[in-house]
C-alpha cells in the first residue's frame, strides 16, 4: 500500500498549513474565541476562496470532489493550529449530506451557498443521553396536512447558535429516520446558545411544531445518517492527530531550553521517556487515522472500523495531554501557554461521538462475530 501523498495532496496540506500560520498565533487564537461568533468570518471567506468548503462536495454540484484522505489532511492541519473554524461542522458534513440526500433541486440550491461560504449549516443529530452509536429516537416527524413538523430535543448541536439551516434527524411515522431542513428562525425553533471548555461554540435547540421540509424524499436515512457519522469520525480522529502533533513537539521543545539545576530537562531521562511514550502514542494514533480514512476511501463504511480508530485516538489523545501539561509544570495550565488549550481541544474531540469507554463497550459487543482463531 502506497503512503506517499500525491504532489496534489501535499500541495492541498501545505496551502493550508500556510494560510493558518498566517492567519493564527496563540494570542490571536484567543481573541477570535473570545469575540463572537467564535471563529473567523474572514478566515472562512478564504477558505472558500481555496476551495475548502467545498472539498467533499461533487464536482458537478460546484464542489472539489475530494476523498477522505484529502479531508484528513485539511483537518489535521486544522488541529495543528487549533483553528476554530467550523469547516467539519458547517461545510463538509452537512455538505455530504445534501450532496447524498437532496434532491437536484435542494442540491443546485443550497450546494452553491454552502461552498461560496453564503450559508452555514449544522447538522442536529445528537440527542441527549445518546451514546455511540446513536440514531434519533425522541425527535419525530409529523406530516399535518401535507407540511411537516419536527418536535423534539437536539443536543449538542456544533456550531448550532449561528447556524442558517439545520439538518435535523427525526423519526419518521412509518418508522426509520429521516433527515428534514429546518429553519432556525422559525417560531417553533428555540436555540440556547452554550460554549464548551474547549472555546467551541453550539447550541442546545428545541423543536414544538417546527416546520420541516424533508432532505430528499421523507425516507428511512439511517444507512446515509450511518455513513456521514462515520466519515465525521474519521476527520475529528485526523484533527486529533494534527492537535498531539503539536503538542508534542511543544512539549519536546519545552524540555530542551528549560533548564532545571543548571541542565536542560532533556538530559532527565525519566522526562525523555515519557516524552519517548508520547511519541508512540501519536504514531499509534496517526497509524489508525490512516487505516479509517483510507478505509473510507476504498468505500468501506465500517462502525467497527470507526470505533477502532476512536478508541486508539482517544486514548493516545488523553494521555498527550496530560503528559503534556506534566512535563510543562505550571505553565501548561495557564490560559496564556497553548499546551492546555491542545489538551482541552482532545478531550472535547475524544467526547465526541463517542468517548473510548464507548468505543470499547462497542468493540467488545462485536467479539461473538469474530472465529476463534488456534495456533
Amino acid at each position: 500500500m502506497d503512503f506517499e501523498l500525491s504532489d496534489e495532496q501535499a500541495l492541498l496540506r501545505d496551502t493550508v498549513r500556510d494560510v493558518l500560520a498566517r492567519r493564527y498565533t496563540p494570542e490571536r487564537r484567543r481573541e477570535v474565541v473570545a469575540a463572537e461568533p467564535g471563529w473567523d468570518r474572514a478566515l472562512w471567506a478564504t477558505f472558500a476562496e481555496i476551495g475548502l468548503l467545498g472539498l467533499t462536495v461533487a464536482e458537478d454540484d460546484g464542489g472539489m470532489g475530494a476523498g477522505p484522505v484529502e479531508a484528513m489532511l485539511v483537518l489535521e492541519e486544522l488541529g495543528r493550529s487549533l483553528a476554530p473554524e467550523p469547516l467539519l461542522d458547517c461545510a463538509l458534513l452537512p455538505g455530504r449530506l445534501i450532496g447524498a440526500a437532496g434532491t437536484a433541486g435542494q442540491r443546485a440550491d443550497l450546494l452553491p451557498r454552502l461552498v461560496a461560504g453564503e450559508l452555514l449549516v449544522a447538522f442536529a443529530d445528537g440527542e441527549p443521553g445518546a451514546r455511540w452509536p446513536a440514531t434519533a429516537t425522541a425527535t419525530t416527524a409529523t406530516a399535518e396536512s401535507g407540511e411537516w413538523r419536527v418536535t423534539g430535543r437536539k443536543h449538542p448541536v456544533p456550531h448550532g447558535d449561528c447556524a442558517d439551516l439545520l439538518i435535523v434527524t427525526a423519526v419518521l411515522p412509518g418508522g426509520g429516520v429521516g433527515l428534514f431542513l429546518v429553519d432556525p428562525a422559525d417560531p417553533g425553533v428555540r436555540r440556547r446558545p452554550f460554549t464548551g471548555h474547549d472555546g467551541r461554540r453550539g447550541a442546545d435547540v428545541r423543536f414544538d411544531g417546527a416546520a420541516a421540509i424533508p432532505l430528499g424524499e421523507p425516507a428511512d436515512a439511517s444507512s446515509l445518517i450511518g455513513a456521514a457519522v462515520v466519515h465525521a469520525q474519521a476527520a475529528l480522529g485526523a484533527e486529533a492527530i494534527g492537535a498531539m502533533s503539536e503538542a508534542l513537539r511543544l512539549t519536546t521543545e519545552y524540555l530542551k531550553t528549560r533548564k532545571q539545576f543548571g541542565v536542560p530537562l532533556r538530559t532527565f531521562q525519566a522526562l525523555t521517556q515519557r516524552a519517548a511514550d508520547m511519541y508512540v502514542a501519536l504514531e499509534l494514533a496517526r497509524s489508525m487515522s490512516l487505516y479509517a480514512s483510507m478505509s473510507l476511501a476504498d468505500g468501506v463504511i465500517d462502525p467497527v472500523v470507526a470505533s477502532r480508530a476512536g478508541l486508539r485516538i482517544g486514548r493516545s489523545g488523553r494521555l498527550i495531554g496530560q503528559e503534556a501539561i506534566q512535563l510543562h509544570g505550571g505553565i501548561g495550565m495557564t490560559a496564556e501557554y497553548p499546551v492546555g488549550h491542545y489538551t482541552a481541544r482532545l478531550a472535547a474531540i475524544e467526547h465526541t461521538l463517542g468517548d473510548s469507554g464507548d468505543h470499547l463497550r462497542y468493540l467488545s459487543g462485536q467479539v461473538a462475530d469474530y472465529q476463534i482463531v488456534e495456533i
